[in-house]
């Protein structure tokens, strides 16, 4: 353990103290260009068989929603409403999974992984 007291390795010279910074820098930079990236791509998630699809972006927001007239019936409202809950739980769980591997590059062999990331 160094010196410092906290088991961090001493950075050698101030060059390379500096270069760890633009390095660190560049990642947050790199960082914060894939997440709005992800702000711009979608999921396109199609239930029932076609009856509904959700399109939503790597930032979670709900882009649009198509109904097939055919599921819209005041007798069954319990149909469309499971068919809605399906499709955005499925986006969201894409729409994760996508921002994971975009954003994973940054963790990699950290060994954490750091929900809300994105």
């Amino acid at each position: 353990m160094s010196k410092r007291g906290r088991g961090f390795p001493r950075i050698g010279g101030k060059s390379q103290q500096r270069q760890a910074m633009q390095h660190l820098q560049r990642l947050q930079e790199e960082m914060l260009q894939t997440q709005e990236v992800l702000g711009e791509e979608t999921v396109e998630v199609t239930v029932g068989g076609g009856a509904l699809t959700l399109v939503m972006t790597g930032h979670q927001k709900v882009q649009s929603v198509s109904i097939d007239p055919s599921v819209v019936d005041p007798e069954d409202v319990e149909l469309l409403e499971d068919l809605i809950t399906a499709a955005v739980n499925e986006a969201v769980d894409r729409s994760q999974q996508m921002a994971s591997e975009r954003m994973g590059r940054f963790t990699a062999g950290l060994g954490i992984d750091l929900p809300g990331l994105v």
